[in-house]
């Protein structure tokens, strides 16, 4: 294991059988492990271990704009970008960054694997795409709480100090 300065940050890279998982946070002790005995993942890691802290659990953020009225009916995009939109905010409003997510559940309306492939993408590419790499899942489900709603995010993270 490497322990170094990054920009002020800690910086940890932890090697597992050829496999590594780096963060950089804001005083939050995260190490992501992927085990060589396990498989390969697309991005996320099977393990994350956070030291003694503080942890915030998010409701699952949904794609309800501010006025609670909900965006993209029948557009996955659009609420995908919504929901990231949503767990930004949340997490800022307790101080946290993406990075400091320590365990995801994303929840998409199909039974479709390409379509749950093309969620996975878009919300790795969006503002709260480090939230992904850490302990994740990825479910395919007949149906969520509002009507019309596509994708829901549940995150949990780790706190600084």
């Amino acid at each position: 294991m490497h322990v170094g300065p990054v920009f002020g940050y800690a910086e940890k890279v932890m090697r597992c059988g050829g496999r590594f998982a780096r963060l950089v946070g804001m005083a939050v002790d995260i190490t992501r492990i992927n085990p060589a005995e396990l498989h390969r993942t697309p991005g996320y890691h099977h393990i994350t271990v956070v030291e003694a802290g503080r942890t915030a659990f998010l409701a699952g953020q949904v794609p309800l704009d501010p006025s609670g009225a909900l965006v993209g009916p029948d557009d996955l995009e659009a609420q995908i970008d919504q929901v990231a939109a949503n767990a930004f905010a949340a997490l800022s409003a307790v101080g946290a960054q993406p990075d400091q997510v320590v365990r995801s559940v994303i929840y998409v309306v199909t039974t479709d694997v390409a379509v749950l492939g093309a969620a996975w993408k878009r919300l790795n590419g969006s503002v709260i795409g480090p939230a992904f790499t850490t302990a994740a899942t990825l479910l395919g489900v007949a149906q969520l709480g509002f009507t019309g709603q596509l994708v829901e995010v549940d995150l949990t993270a780790a706190l600084p100090g």
